[in-house]
């Protein structure tokens, strides 16, 4: 399991699990199968630190995400923040948190509510931690918000509908920022986005982060954005974290044969280099989380894989400073 490397980390997930159940029956259900969605993940984020989890549609990025904010219920693991376990905490200790602890939603379109104006939608959450009770601070705090996330505050009287995709997205980022949290979890925060507009957010997402010292788990798929954002990277397959890494160190050293394969999947801008490279796809098809394969779950597809890969799975070997890999071959 990776160390902190200084300070106290901000976040420690241990052995994290969440297990979805599958039933059958109509009067009488009975469960049948569990989708593994995360299966025993381990990572720390450090105060200031954005790290980047990244992985194809389906690995447990989100459901990782949802953990940590207990919108699920993880079925086995700790979630450690400041030391304390969410998991077990009651209603009004984790009212507390959430405080401190925010979301960027993926969808911008849908994570807003249609029926109320931007300046409500940034508000509710000041009249509802009892934060800014007086309407008239209430207001003068949601201008200070926009303005902040780039819009006019002006903007406080329309409706989502009036605003574009990246100006609804700068709302949703407005209103996790009125809680004045320490970390924000940006679940593809950008990936609903046009490109130019995302280089927008982006970049307000890192000047937000130096100027009110935010700490992010970044969820993506998009390895050209994790590479402007994060400080560090875990790359997750189904359920599993495979390999972790500092983000030069991953994009310019990938030891774990599942990474070498997104990276190689990212196209060259240049059509003459992209025409003439070599590219080596990825076999077969991502198995079923309701029954992965033994031992490493990548073993079915990988290119090096031997008769061993089949048995224990294997755990995160630090390969290199700071850099650990899930992989038995790597050496």
């Amino acid at each position: 399991m990776p160390e902190p490397q200084t300070a106290e980390p901000l976040l420690q997930v241990r052995d994290l699990k969440m297990y979805f159940p599958v039933t059958d029956g109509m009067l009488v259900q009975r469960t049948i199968a569990h989708v593994k969605a995360v299966d025993g993940i381990s990572f720390d984020i450090m105060p200031g630190e954005t790290l980047g989890l990244v992985g194809e549609s389906g690995c447990g990025k989100s459901t990782t995400g949802r953990c940590i904010l207990q919108l699920e219920k993880p079925t086995a693991g700790q979630i450690l923040y400041h030391g304390a376990d969410l998991n077990r905490m009651g209603r009004a200790e984790l009212a507390a948190m959430r405080r401190k602890i925010q979301v960027i939603f993926q969808d911008p379109f849908s994570s807003l509510n249609p029926r109320m104006k931007i300046g409500d939608i940034i508000g509710e959450p000041l009249a509802v931690h009892g934060i800014e009770p007086n309407s008239a601070d209430r207001a003068k705090r949601i201008a200070e918000l926009l303005t902040v996330c780039g819009l006019s505050p002006k903007m406080a009287d329309r409706y989502p509908h009036e605003m574009s995709g990246g100006q609804r997205q700068r709302v949703g980022i407005a209103r996790a920022l009125s809680m004045k949290p320490e970390f924000i979890i940006c679940d593809e925060a950008v990936s609903a986005l046009d490109v130019s507009i995302q280089a927008q957010v982006i970049n307000l997402l890192e000047d937000l982060r130096e100027e009110f010292d935010l700490t992010y788990l970044f969820i993506a798929h998009d390895l050209s954005v994790v590479r402007h954002l994060c400080h560090r990277v875990a790359v997750m397959y189904l359920g599993k974290i495979v390999e972790l890494a500092p983000c030069d160190e991953l994009f310019d050293n990938p030891l774990h044969p599942y990474t070498q394969a997104l990276l190689n999947a990212v196209p060259v801008p240049d059509p003459t280099i992209e025409a003439g490279r070599k590219h080596h796809l990825v076999k077969g098809e991502v198995p079923s989380p309701m029954n992965p394969p033994s031992g490493c779950v990548f073993h079915p597809r990988c290119p090096v894989a031997v008769e061993n890969c089949s048995g224990p799975v294997p755990e995160l070997r630090e390969m290199r400073p700071g850099h650990w890999v899930a992989c038995g071959e790597v050496s």
